[in-house]
């Protein structure tokens, strides 16, 4: 697969990750907001997924053989399996979990409304009146500028040879604690039926932007627990949001974070 890079670039270099070949910006791009979009659209001509990213959070490479190996719905439902058996006692039990003085007892979580595995969210089809993945996108990016989250400035503009976005997290190798391969596989997913795309990674965090999210509460309380099994420690244990709650906000929402600790 042969790449070339686009013209007005900032000033960059190359760097290795594993077999793969990243250009990386010297700085945090001050004309980000305008060559952003420009990057995206231009992704056919180019070959290269613009992505915001701490350099030091690049690993040696993840084949998306690895990614490709995950059966996604097997996967999920063995994994809900045991996130019900081991949650259940809690789920059931409204008793006030114990907190320091002086701090608002957690609410009670009743846990998603599934016996058993429900299957995928269904998808949103693409429509005219909304927003395209890319303006969604340039929009997520638009308001991280504004709203500047701690560890932003120290991201580099990254452009990764990959053919869809949601390959260029395992490209990278984001060093986290997330389980890469199965992040990967639902951020594929998310992107076949959400027209979901990774705009920025620092840290620990991920910020991806949704443009055609779920329309309907049943809808949205099947892509909540597909969130849950993640494993993103905002969504599981910082503390628990009540499931429910969380799955009504996932409801016409333009964009999604997740963070590992």
């Amino acid at each position: 697969m042969s790449f070339t890079l686009p013209t007005g670039l900032p000033a960059g270099r190359f760097l290795s990750c594993g077999p793969t070949d990243l250009w990386v910006s010297d700085e945090f791009p001050q004309n980000i907001e305008q060559l952003w979009p420009r990057l995206r659209g231009e992704h056919g001509t180019h070959g290269r997924i613009p992505l915001l990213c701490w350099p030091s959070a690049m690993g040696s490479g993840l084949s998306l053989v690895d990614v490709e190996a995950i059966r996604l719905e097997e996967v999920l439902a063995a994994d809900f399996a045991e996130y019900r058996r081991k949650r259940l006692p809690l789920w059931t039990d409204p008793t006030p979990v114990p907190v320091p003085e002086g701090i608002e007892p957690w609410p009670h979580d009743p846990g998603p409304p599934f016996e058993r595995w429900p299957g995928l969210a269904a998808g949103m089809p693409a429509t005219s009146a909304g927003p395209t993945p890319d303006e969604a996108a340039s929009g997520l990016l638009a308001e991280l500028i504004r709203t500047r989250p701690y560890g932003l400035d120290f991201c580099r503009l990254l452009l990764v040879p990959a053919r869809r976005g949601s390959d260029a997290l395992a490209l990278i190798d984001w060093s986290a604690e997330a389980p890469l391969p199965l992040l990967c596989a639902l951020l594929r997913s998310w992107e076949d039926r959400f027209g979901a795309q990774v705009v920025a990674v620092f840290g620990s965090e991920v910020y991806v932007s949704v443009a055609r999210p779920p329309a309907d509460t049943g809808q949205a309380d099947q892509l909540a627990l597909e969130h849950v099994l993640s494993t993103a420690d905002n969504i599981v244990n910082d503390p628990p949001t009540p499931f429910p709650e969380y799955a009504r906000e996932l409801v016409g929402r333009a964009s999604w974070s997740f963070w590992w600790d």
